[in-house]
């Protein structure tokens, strides 16, 4: 069996606070799922984004801190990372070989950027890939509507190709086995 975990990839006060695509909805899921992969016994990973000075996700500022409804727990490990992968100059992949971790479930914001690309590069470096459905998000992208986004990068460019996109249900169904 795959040993899993859970990435929560740039849930952030101030990404939150500006109002993706069905954010409420959103939270609540990766809420569930994190409540699901702890209760099993499954890693929850934070992967926190930081700008540079001035930025909204400058680091230290509350911008930066990851939103309090999924919040890490003292001893939950958050990965900073300055770039759109979460693999890219951090201890991410090491930390993930160190622990004998190949499946990933992958969660958090934006779809069309950070979790994009973390998710490719996750799949080029062999890990399976699960995107539960409804668990990641973005904001309208100049003419191109934020469900829109969504829509595409879920059922047009994950599912099948980088990963599996699922239902949250079939996820949970799939984490509570034991």
């Amino acid at each position: 069996m795959r040993k899993r975990a859970l990435l929560v990839v740039d849930v952030q006060n101030a990404l939150v606070s500006g109002n993706p695509f069905a954010r409420e909805e959103i939270i609540s899921n990766i809420e569930t799922l994190i409540k699901v992969c702890r209760d099993n016994g499954i890693e929850v990973i934070y992967i926190q984004h930081g700008d540079a000075v001035g930025g909204e996700l400058e680091p230290k500022t509350d911008g930066w801190k990851i939103y309090d409804k999924v919040a890490p727990k003292v001893n939950e490990t958050v990965i900073n990372k300055n770039y759109n992968s979460a693999f890219k100059e951090t201890s991410l992949k090491n930390y993930l070989d160190d622990k004998g971790i190949s499946e990933l479930i992958i969660t958090g914001m934006q779809t069309e950027y950070c979790i994009d690309t973390t998710c490719k590069v996750a799949f080029e470096y062999g890990f399976k890939l699960i995107i539960p459905e409804k668990t990641n998000t973005t904001f309208d992208n100049g003419k191109i509507k934020a469900k829109d986004v969504y829509e595409h990068y879920n059922f047009n460019i994950f599912k099948d190709r980088f990963g599996m996109v699922e239902s949250l249900e079939d996820t949970i169904k799939r984490l509570s086995i034991k």
